[in-house]
């Protein structure tokens, strides 16, 4: 976070110049921050940008029908950071009687979904790859955490731990992203959910 002790507004309507000690720099409004007054610019604090992670993950965990019918929970959410977990239940199991590769995956690419997603820029995976390290049995609670590694214009790369109850690492999952275009939430949304 860039402390700023000046600011003027650019020509842009969602850019903020800030001058700094070191340098002059832009801040770009996310799209639900439009409505503050352009007369007194205010930084998004850390505080807003969690607010944001949040409504983002809550409206993508509504109506994702196939994470809810997994029985996926969304524990934590913030910019570019997201854990899922999901206990697996006796339907989850292959043949072997261990937890189903797929829906390890699932619950790996649904907390990656929702990282590449906070910022408020809808984004979709390009493409994804799993190790599964160890099996799992009925009853185990997996917990997937999703944790951006890059971010640059429209593309993103992720890395997803899924670990169980007991802190043992299951598998590792690495997910890119392309931010495609459009919001998640808008102002109305949020300030609904706050």
């Amino acid at each position: 976070m860039v402390n700023c002790y000046a600011w003027n507004l650019s020509s842009k309507p969602d850019r903020i110049e800030c001058d700094t000690i070191f340098s002059k720099s832009s801040v770009v409004l996310y799209p639900v921050f439009r409505h503050l007054n352009r007369e007194n610019p205010v930084l998004n604090t850390k505080t807003a940008e969690l607010a944001l992670a949040k409504a983002c993950s809550e409206h993508m965990h509504h109506d994702d029908r196939c994470s809810q019918m997994l029985g996926m929970t969304v524990d934590e959410s913030r910019p570019g950071y997201a854990r899922l977990s999901m206990q697996v239940r006796e339907k989850m199991l292959n043949g072997h009687g261990n937890c189903h590769g797929g829906m390890i995956f699932t619950l790996a690419d649904s907390a990656f979904a929702h990282a590449c997603n906070t910022r408020n820029h809808v984004s979709v995976a390009v493409s994804c790859q799993i190790e599964f390290l160890v099996a799992v049995r009925a009853g185990d609670i997996l917990i997937a955490e999703a944790v951006e590694q890059y971010l640059q214009g429209k593309n993103g790369v992720y890395d997803v731990r899924v670990t169980s109850n007991d802190g043992g690492l299951v598998a590792l999952f690495r997910g890119k992203s392309r931010a495609i275009g459009g919001v998640l939430v808008t102002e109305t949304t949020v300030d609904t959910m706050t």
